[in-house]
């Protein structure tokens, strides 16, 4: 089954740019939301992970590679994604796709997958960066203590944190830990807290 797939990020914008030479597709599918939403997450995007689950989607296409994500990190987890599952990925802007018509690896788009996943993990490593220079240049002014000496973070406090909240989506989506220490920048034994102080406050999950 062939898909088609564009997205627009208002309901204001037109998406006929992206929905042209369209003939052939079984489904043609437009998403009205913010790319920020996980694919799989978006009206549309969980449709396909429905055909993709049935057995049945095997080619998607998409106008530009960002349709499927904000970013760089978001893309390439997309992208791997579908890879993992067989699905053929053509891309017309770059020309990507992830398997020949053949079935066999491209050669070219791998390569320039493999420098987006450098620049992934480049723009990971800046942040942090960014991070511990913002802490340390507030400890300098004196503005940043951390938690009381004494004081203790409650279970509850710890899986609300932005970061700890991420890597529980990627746990529930059953991405092993290697992959998400590289996607969130974090240590193993911090996704296995995660996943143990989740189990003790929701055992039923």
């Amino acid at each position: 089954m062939k898909v088609y797939y564009s997205r627009i990020s208002t309901l204001e914008q037109n998406e006929e740019r992206q929905l042209q030479d369209i003939v052939g597709f079984d489904y043609v599918f437009t998403d009205k939301c913010s790319g920020s939403i996980d694919f799989f997450e978006r009206p549309k995007g969980s449709q396909i992970k429905e055909l993709i689950n049935q057995g049945k989607l095997t080619h998607l296409e998409i106008h530009s590679i960002d349709r499927l994500g904000r970013s760089t990190i978001d893309v390439l987890l997309t992208w791997q994604k579908l890879t993992s599952l067989g699905v053929r990925i053509v891309c017309r802007n770059p020309n990507l796709t992830n398997f020949k018509s053949d079935g066999t690896e491209d050669e070219v788009s791998s390569m320039i997958i493999s420098i987006l996943s450098i620049m992934a993990n480049f723009e990971r490593k800046m942040i942090l960066i960014r991070q511990q220079e913002g802490i340390l240049l507030a400890k300098m002014k004196g503005k940043y203590r951390g938690r009381k000496v004494g004081t203790q973070e409650t279970k509850m406090n710890f899986l609300s944190k932005p970061r700890n909240q991420k890597i529980l989506c990627y746990l529930e989506k059953d991405y092993p830990y290697s992959e998400i220490s590289k996607i969130i920048g974090c240590s193993f034994s911090t996704i296995n807290k995660v996943k143990t102080i989740k189990q003790e406050l929701c055992p039923q999950t």
